[in-house]
């Protein structure tokens, strides 16, 4: 009987037009291309995958973006953003090379180098393939573009 059961609830499943089931539940559209962003510093652009959520999302509104991004502790590039995002502070416990992040309400960071810290910050995305992220950024301030495409 529940062989049955089963078979029927896949047929009745099989029936249902695809434009009736949400993208979410049928698992086959991927919005990461939708949550993309990219990172240009001098010839250099790296595509941005920003995470589902509210700060990301009020980053992207921000976007395009020209900032002047000095170094700071030799393993970030940092700015003062003109505008306050939504937070969701945690602490993250080891910052990836690649992290882009958000310290406080107002302070974009880019991470170029992976190290343990016990400082909270707001996760808006990760530089897709971020390994010549210590060699672009280096160790001075650097004029990083953010854009939508």
């Amino acid at each position: 009987m529940k062989l049955r059961s089963f078979a029927a609830a896949a047929l009745c499943a099989a029936m249902v037009p695809a434009s009736a089931v949400p993208p979410s539940a049928a698992g086959g559209a991927d919005t990461s291309a939708e949550r993309r962003v990219w990172m240009t510093v001098g010839e250099r652009r790296f595509s941005i995958t920003l995470e589902d959520t509210e700060a990301a999302r009020a980053f992207a509104a921000l976007l395009p973006l020209a900032l002047n991004m000095p170094d700071l502790n030799g393993n970030e590039k940092h700015v003062k953003l003109q505008k306050r995002l939504p937070t969701d502070a945690s602490k993250p416990g080891t910052i990836r090379n690649g992290d882009l992040m958000l310290w406080g309400s107002d302070t974009l960071v880019v991470f170029y180098l992976t190290f343990n810290t016990p400082y909270t910050y707001t996760r808006l995305g990760r530089i897709d393939d971020p390994a010549s992220l210590p060699q672009v950024l280096g160790r001075g301030e650097v004029r990083i573009m953010f854009t939508k495409n």
